[in-house]
């Protein structure tokens, strides 16, 4: 989820291209072992190696740009990348820390434009992932980003966008804005947050995005912004709005129960093939809905419910209902909670 950092994305494995201290460090722990060891300090290192390897067929990866440290900065190190990767072959970028010290909120307005500015060396950058930063590196409720709309006009064959983080929803900085008026290429769009503005959701859901074929929000709670309600999702579960629209994810609430509700009536749910409800905080006041909604789901390949505050009991029924209509359906990682306030979805700051 968000404590690891990503090993894989786009169906390719993702390969680190080291800031300058990060590498210098790699060597002087390998010299620092090869002495414990009395053996001869290797020329390179493990991370090197990889990075080397993917440098023969940029393709083949998906580079993690990241700042270790903060002597090299944002902007040099991005334009070194293009300068020692033949970045017109890259297709999958994963951002990480772009350079902000433990526990500050440095806006991505930096990096959206170091971005924008390096679009020709990046022809053929198909998925890009903003914000591979953990909880230990910073908290999700910290990372801010800013308006990326200018980011998707300037890559018109951009297919995949994931972002982890929103931004200042108190203090007037930065936050997330994202209405894009055309982009003919974006298929996969995910908004990873502790609390999902419900600002931000109408701007996508007014955006023009005729071939988004998956859309996923972690929606998160109120006291980290997270005010989306199914008003804000009206054009969606309406069928009006993102008419290529194939899976739908809105994860991470805390009100999972209410959003079950919202697809059972629906008219949008015809068409989904796969929900994803996860990470959530489906509750025991939630089962008869659900349970109620089978015949309307049962049309899904898939529904995915882990994460929940089900009772073993309740959650073997949900399982067999699921099961008799041939929806495959997850209700693992079930939590254990006695109080109504003691239920939290998966992911909050």
């Amino acid at each position: 989820m968000i404590r690891e950092h990503l090993t894989e994305y786009a169906g390719l494995p993702v390969v680190e291209f080291l800031d300058r201290d990060a590498e210098a460090h790699d060597l002087q722990r390998a010299a620092f072992d090869a002495r414990g060891k009395q053996v001869e300090a290797p020329a390179s290192t493990p991370h090197r190696e990889r990075m080397d390897k993917a440098g023969l067929d940029p393709g083949s990866a998906a580079w993690r740009l990241r700042l270790s440290s903060y002597t090299e900065e944002l902007v040099p190190y991005l334009a070194r990348f293009v300068e020692e990767v033949d970045t017109s072959r890259v297709t999958a970028l994963v951002i990480g820390d772009w350079g902000f010290e433990e526990g500050s909120d440095i806006s991505s307005r930096e990096l959206r434009d170091a971005l924008i500015s390096h679009a020709a060396d990046l022809p053929a950058l198909r998925s890009l992932f903003l914000g591979d930063i953990t909880f230990e590196e910073n908290e999700i409720s910290w990372i801010h980003h800013c308006d990326l709309a200018p980011l998707l006009a300037a890559y018109p064959r951009l297919e995949e966008l994931a972002v982890r983080g929103v931004g200042d929803t108190y203090q007037g900085g930065d936050m997330l804005s994202l209405h894009v008026p055309e982009h003919g290429a974006l298929r996969s769009l995910t908004l990873q947050s502790g609390g999902l503005p419900g600002q931000v959701v109408r701007q996508v859901l007014a955006s023009g995005l005729p071939a988004l074929e998956r859309l996923e929000l972690w929606l998160g709670v109120e006291h980290y912004g997270g005010d989306t309600t199914p008003d804000d999702l009206a054009p969606l579960l309406s069928g009006a709005a993102l008419p290529g629209l194939r899976h739908l994810g809105l994860r991470n609430s805390r009100r999972t129960g209410e959003w079950v509700r919202a697809l059972a009536g629906a008219p949008i749910t015809a068409r989904l093939s796969s929900v994803d409800l996860s990470l959530g905080t489906l509750r025991e006041g939630d089962v008869e809905h659900l349970l109620a909604a089978v015949p309307v789901l049962s049309h899904l390949e898939s529904l995915d419910l882990h994460h929940h505050y089900l009772s073993e009991e309740a959650t073997e029924r949900v399982r067999a209902a699921f099961a008799r209509a041939g929806v495959e359906v997850d209700v693992s990682d079930r939590q254990g909670a006695s109080e109504e306030e003691d239920h939290y979805p998966a992911v909050g700051e």
